[in-house]
């Protein structure tokens, strides 16, 4: 809810991976935070675009000081889904580094005095990141509880 709140945007994908691996709406969250500091967001669909965006994104962030721990890899975003090797622990754990960026880009914006937006709900970011990871299931319905 707070990411269209913010963005006025949707996800438009009910998978909350493929919604986010273009690297769009990530742009334009953190440019509604902070205007301006993405200058260019690549809208064509191609998957060289998507990692630009990701990889301009994840920039856009360690200027607002959020540090490389906090900060997710361009790779977490890819859709590994139709691997043989991959085991469901491994996807899980790439989105719960796409949500602590997440988390983290919140606090930074709500610790920011010229930012009166709406507010991520971060008790229920804690619940969900401290969750053994085995358990951890990411169903797009239930991080847009969060956003």
């Amino acid at each position: 809810r707070v990411w269209g709140q913010i963005t006025g945007k949707t996800f438009g994908s009910s998978n909350f991976r493929s919604a986010l691996e273009n690297g769009v709406l990530l742009c334009d969250l953190i440019n509604k935070l902070k205007p301006g500091i993405i200058r260019r967001v690549n809208r064509l669909s191609t998957p060289m675009a998507g990692l630009d965006n990701v990889n301009v994104f994840l920039r856009a962030c360690g200027k607002l000081g959020l540090n490389h721990s906090q900060l997710f890899h361009p790779g977490d975003l890819q859709d590994i889904s139709n691997r043989v090797t991959v085991r469901c622990e491994e996807t899980t754990r790439r989105l719960k580094n796409v949500l602590i960026t997440i988390y983290w880009l919140g606090r930074k914006a709500q610790a920011d005095s010229a930012y009166d937006g709406p507010q991520l709900n971060f008790k229920a970011f804690e619940g969900l990141l401290g969750v053994a990871l085995s358990k951890v299931v990411f169903r797009s319905a239930d991080v847009r509880k969060l956003l």
